[in-house]
């Protein structure tokens, strides 16, 4: 079998430039982060989790509310569904926390708590994919395992001049082959956490502040001055636009809401009745029918109380909320996992969708 080729003693002293450099700025610079003063792997793998997809302001009071409500594995094996997602509730990437639960399930009952180091093993955990394994063998246990974010990728591309729109496999492979050949097998974890630093604070998307980088003097796009022409741009998707209309139904100062099947998109969560308009619908319309399908019972469309805008990976909702009332005495609800008729005062208590969580903000406290 023939022999991996050396590296130049000139590649081993720029990559061993780079990390003294990264590694000294991170030191000096890095933001106090909460899951930064713990090597506790399970700590650090929920924040990875909830990091996926989420800026860190977001992150950090769900992230330190999770570890005071659940500071444990076997915590999160035994805790209840609903626990969890009113957890979880607003981040988003519901199937993010499921599959959270799920491993740990699999941990606390198979591996003794404790969950395993190497990326090939962390990656057999459901919802763990090659980057949140990368992140929790480097920096949980201290292995040489690389990582790559968008915020990694994005300063590899600059730092080398490579350009091959961001999304293709051979991309991906030249990236993770740098990454490899950098990682220092000291400190492996401080150097990407370093990097994805790097990213989101100095060699941002637009507008990097170049002269606060560290190793702006290896950079191949600053010393070219074509920084901004690295990554090249991603083809947007136009996200399509759905209307919704939803309904506030109350009774004896009670109001109904229904749990989404277990096995859908949110599943588990609680919303308000309604659905999507068709054609042709007035908004109004579009309750009534809904509103008859999902309760078999009929309605008297109110006031419009209130429109929600929420945007999702690839469609922007539009939620019409209406306040409603019952002309049948009773309602027989399918579809749904389960309803009820709530009191404002325990509204809360229960996890909704995050446009749905500001129907319950105005009813509460209004």
């Amino acid at each position: 079998m023939p022999q991996k080729k050396k590296s130049s003693q000139a590649t081993l002293k720029y990559n061993q430039d780079i990390r003294r450099k990264l590694l000294a700025w991170y030191d000096k610079t890095k933001r106090d982060l909460p899951w930064r003063n713990t090597k506790d792997p399970y700590s650090i793998w929920v924040s990875e989790t909830m990091l996926q997809q989420t800026q860190v302001k977001t992150v950090i009071p769900y992230y330190e509310r999770w570890i005071k409500v659940l500071p444990a594995i076997d915590k999160l094996a035994n805790a209840p569904e609903q626990e969890i997602l009113k957890l979880w509730e607003g981040l988003g990437y519901y199937s993010r926390v499921k599959n959270l639960k799920k491993s740990a399930q699999i941990v606390h009952k198979e591996m003794n708590g404790k969950l395993p180091q190497t990326v090939k093993a962390l990656q057999n955990l459901p919802g763990i994919g090659r980057y949140t394994a990368g992140a929790i063998s480097s920096i949980a246990f201290g292995l040489k395992s690389p990582v790559l974010d968008g915020n990694v990728k994005r300063v590899f591309s600059r730092l080398f001049c490579i350009n091959d729109n961001g999304a293709t496999s051979s991309f991906e492979s030249r990236l993770l082959e740098i990454a490899e050949d950098l990682l220092p097998v000291r400190r492996p974890g401080d150097f990407n956490q370093a990097l994805m630093e790097l990213g989101a604070t100095v060699c941002t998307p637009k507008s990097p502040t170049c002269q606060q980088c560290p190793v702006r003097t290896t950079c191949q796009a600053f010393l070219k001055d074509c920084v901004n022409k690295f990554p090249s741009t991603k083809k947007q998707i136009c996200a399509k636009k759905i209307e919704v209309s939803a309904g506030i139904i109350t009774k004896n100062k009670r109001v109904y809401i229904q749990q989404r099947a277990k096995n859908g998109l949110m599943g588990g969560l609680w919303e308000f009745p309604g659905g999507k308009r068709e054609i042709g619908e007035s908004l109004e319309e579009c309750l009534k029918r809904e509103i008859k399908e999902e309760l078999r019972a009929n309605i008297d469309v109110s006031e419009r109380v209130m429109t929600i805008k929420h945007t999702y990976t690839n469609f922007r909702v539009i939620l019409h909320v209406f306040s409603c009332k019952l002309q049948d005495k009773r309602i027989r609800p399918k579809g749904c996992e389960q309803w009820k008729w709530v009191s404002l005062s325990n509204l809360k208590k229960y996890p909704f969708p995050a446009a749905n969580v500001k129907i319950v903000k105005y009813l509460t406290e209004k």
